[in-house]
């Protein structure tokens, strides 16, 4: 199948689309891919968005600002489309499906409750193409934490990579997660903790700018070491897999223990860089053995300082990123939602035991036709 993926993570930087040819177990084809780049107003309505979503009790809920927010964001996914197909040249009749993964704005699997915005009936009239969206509900009905998702995907991609095994797959976005891959056996993950959300939340609040670009600030930061063996105390990183993460989930615990209003704009950079390196290296105490191959990618990977504290604290393990072993370290998310939307529509499992903890292999997505 040609699929088309669209992911906007929890870093608000835009909508990541990507094209593949795909039977569902490999990839036989890589296509174009791009970033529609959200607007600083267009990102305010998803941070309100995602400020409201903690009083839902209900996943189809839409009140007020989610309602305006999913409306905007349907819309701007069908904008990207439509882009993506006339500049690439793309007949839109030679695409059999679309994975729409849609902006999640809360997560609280305990409560069986995740809510992914974005209107998948409407993308497909909007687009003309097929739709499979909400692909994380399934799993969460049914005991599963709903993430990671991409784990079947990574493994997939690693049965071509000539790596020494166990691989690990670590994604960066706003939240990091893991993906442990070993052999045949299926594969292994988990959210680790906090990943580009705290930081880029720390330089918005303090200069407006929305991140860190390539981790410069955090370079001419020193690291308050105390902090982090502090920090590192919440229970979460000692947690066996599977586990997984709001995007908020740790914004208080570090505000109570970090005393960032008492460091400088540098020195607070490099702490919270450092917590999501350290936060990584602490989850290979839960992993079956270490990795001996750890392969970075999302929107951390364009931190310099990220992944040279990750080098430093995954030792001796060699660390590279997707781009370095022919991946694509900014497109692999969206490649992975055109994949798994090709294993949707052929009922193959998308989650596992061992990845979010379902009681057995699940497919799962919606399937909305034009």
């Amino acid at each position: 199948m040609r699929a088309i993926g669209l992911m906007s993570g929890t870093s608000m930087d835009g909508i990541d689309v990507a094209m593949i040819e795909s039977d569902g177990e490999t990839v036989s084809r890589f296509g174009p891919s791009a970033l529609h780049a959200y607007r600083e107003d267009e990102v305010a309505l998803l941070r309100r968005a995602m400020e409201a979503a903690p009083a839902l009790h209900s996943r189809t809920d839409r009140p007020g600002v989610i309602g305006e927010a999913e409306r905007m964001s349907t819309a701007l996914h069908a904008e990207a489309v439509n882009a993506f197909l006339a500049t690439n040249g793309i007949d839109r009749n030679s695409v059999d499906v679309i994975g729409f993964h849609g902006q999640t704005i809360l997560h609280r699997p305990k409560a069986k409750l995740t809510v992914q915005i974005g209107d998948g009936a409407a993308l497909a009239r909007e687009t003309c193409i097929p739709v499979v969206y909400d692909f994380r509900a399934a799993d969460v009905a049914a005991g599963g934490q709903g993430a990671p998702l991409v784990p079947v995907f990574h493994q997939a991609l690693a049965r071509a990579l000539d790596r020494p095994h166990p691989i690990a797959v670590l994604n960066l976005g706003g939240v990091a997660n893991i993906t442990f891959i070993d052999g045949a056996d299926d594969p292994i993950a988990c959210d680790t903790g906090p990943a580009n959300a705290l930081i880029d939340d720390f330089l918005r609040e303090r200069t407006g700018v929305s991140r860190d670009e390539d981790g410069a600030t955090a370079a001419a930061g020193q690291v308050d070491e105390a902090v982090i063996g502090r920090l590192l105390a919440h229970p979460f990183f000692a947690q066996p897999y599977p586990k997984s993460l709001d995007r908020n989930d740790f914004r208080e615990w570090v505000e109570t223990h970090a005393w960032l209003a008492e460091k400088s704009l540098r020195d607070g950079a490099a702490t919270l860089t450092m917590l999501t390196a350290a936060t990584v290296a602490r989850v290979v105490d839960v992993l079956p053995r270490a990795p001996h191959s750890w392969i970075v990618a999302g929107g951390g990977a364009r931190n310099r300082s990220l992944v040279r504290m990750l080098a430093q604290k995954l030792r001796p393990a060699n660390v590279e990123t997707a781009d370095r072993v022919g991946w694509s370290a900014d497109a692999l998310e969206a490649q992975a939602f055109a994949f798994l939307a090709v294993r949707a529509r052929n009922g193959m499992p998308l989650t596992f035991p061992s990845t979010t903890g379902a009681p057995r292999p699940l497919t799962g997505g919606v399937l909305a036709k034009p």
